[in-house]
């Protein structure tokens, strides 16, 4: 059972960090006490701003004595609450934010060392200004953070080629919840003591320990890339084109995304300044990136193949980004997809994943299944073919109150659609976490022996329950 911090320790808090480190204040806090989807709503009786380990150690130490709850938080852009407080206004809200530097960059080692409060696109600078890259990237790296990527073990665009944040990770330092700090940033291609502390931590959410820093697996920037916008009559030709594309262009092919047009078309309705790629709609659009040294060899390369898929009936058209702004341009419908469904109107969105084979059939399966229990529900997915992270979102019957069908029936649709994945042996949460949203759901649908694996890591090396508590397990 945590306790509210006395005012003895809020004082000895104050004191340890100083004025720009420590607030009470209401209108400073207000935006770092709400989830960036405006879903989830805490409160907290002062924000802690450390800008070393030894302090984050510190704090730890000081609200160990009290049994008073930590939350930590990045830069707020999660997709699941979980880096929200609750409404007790007794947990203590643990910002990263002023740990942000990139304390060192092994340009030989392709190894960085970034403290957890780095904003994502911030690091990308850095390691582009040394002729690296940090082949991560997603639509939130303007605010998205080291330490909240590695919490969440997040994904993006280029899982594909290049894994997700736990294949970047090479080490970790992290204050854990007796506030000793664990020092394992050291790059090891060998280590085996046991149980790999880096690997749980990445994904924990914060409920194991404050990531604080990370080293990090850099790849050398690519001097050009080359994209293409297909279209196709199905997600199975899809996988069919992924499948030979990886066979014949191996190490080049960073990126492989599907759209059905009903995205696009409502990116086209809401975005301004964007087009259509194609002379004429398909049912299903690929989004195909390769990455390398020549841009002509790029462009070679996936015009042969391409062409041949063409002629071979696989593919229905094809547009091939002409420069570098018409790459952006069709990324940039790809990432405003999200926005353009919240104007067409509310919808309940989920993260989830199944193997690739099966990501085809879920696509086709999810929408009847759900209209049989719910009839007129609407459903498309989107993403990453190449990873099996599927963004499916459910939208309620055209001809009801979207917000109130959603309150009275959102919780069992999604249920259905979690239970699906479920069945195909997928997970509830491919990128974005489990966070408070979906902690129930995970709890009553996944593995007993997971979750019993899960609790008994949490009650092992946080048996006072005071880091994140009420995120990711019950």
């Amino acid at each position: 059972m945590t306790s509210p911090p006395s005012p003895a320790l809020l004082q000895a808090l104050a004191d340890l960090l100083g004025p720009k480190g420590f607030t009470t204040d209401a209108e400073i806090m207000a935006p770092w006490l709400t989830d960036w989807r405006g879903k989830y709503h805490g409160a907290a009786p002062a924000m802690l701003s450390p800008s070393t380990t030894e302090e984050v150690s510190a704090i730890v130490r000081l609200c160990a004595g009290e049994r008073v709850a930590l939350v930590p938080q990045g830069g707020n852009s999660g997709m699941v609450g979980g880096a929200t407080p609750d409404a007790s206004g007794s947990q203590l809200l643990l910002s990263l934010r002023r740990m942000n530097r990139v304390r060192s960059i092994d340009r030989d080692a392709r190894i960085a060392v970034a403290e957890a409060g780095v904003i994502l696109e911030n690091f990308h600078n850095t390691a582009l200004a040394e002729g690296l890259r940090f082949p991560l990237t997603l639509g939130g790296k303007g605010s998205a953070t080291i330490g909240g990527l590695v919490s969440t073990n997040a994904g993006g665009t280029q899982v594909l080629r290049h894994g997700t944040m736990r294949t970047l990770v090479a080490g970790v330092e992290a204050v854990l919840p007796d506030g000793s700090i664990f020092d394992g940033l050291a790059p090891l291609k060998k280590d085996n003591r046991g149980y790999d502390l880096r690997h749980l931590l990445c994904g924990a959410e914060g409920t194991l320990g404050v990531v604080t820093a990370a080293s990090l697996r850099l790849v050398p920037a690519n001097a050009a890339r080359q994209t293409a916008w297909v279209g196709l009559a199905s997600p199975d030709d899809a996988l069919v084109l992924l499948r030979r594309l990886d066979a014949a262009l191996g190490g080049a092919l960073e990126g492989f995304e599907i759209i059905p047009h009903s995205c696009v078309a409502a990116v086209l309705r809401h975005i301004p300044q964007t087009r259509h790629p194609l002379a004429e709609p398909q049912a299903w659009y690929a989004l195909v990136e390769l990455a390398g040294d020549d841009r002509d060899e790029l462009g070679a390369l996936i015009e042969a193949e391409l062409s041949a898929a063409l002629d071979s009936g696989l593919v229905r058209d094809v547009a091939l980004a002409q420069s570098e702004r018409e790459s952006e341009d069709f990324w940039r419908i790809r990432d405003a997809i999200s926005e353009a469904e919240r104007a067409e109107g509310p919808a309940l969105q989920h993260d989830v994943s199944v193997p690739v084979e099966l990501m085809p059939r879920f696509i086709a399966e999810s929408p009847a299944r759900l209209a049989g229990v719910f009839p007129g529900i609407r459903a498309l997915s989107f993403g990453h073919l190449g990873d099996g992270n599927i963004h499916h979102h459910v939208q309620p019957p055209a001809d009801t109150d979207g917000a109130a069908w959603l309150a009275a029936h959102g919780a069992a649709a999604s249920r259905l659609v979690y239970a699906h994945v479920i069945e195909l042996g997928g997970s509830i949460s491919a990128e974005h976490g489990i966070g408070q949203m979906k902690r129930d759901i995970l709890a009553e649908l996944d593995s007993p022996a997971r979750l019993a694996a899960l609790r008994a890591i949490k009650a092992g090396l946080d048996p006072l329950g005071l880091f994140n508590p009420g995120k990711l397990i019950d």
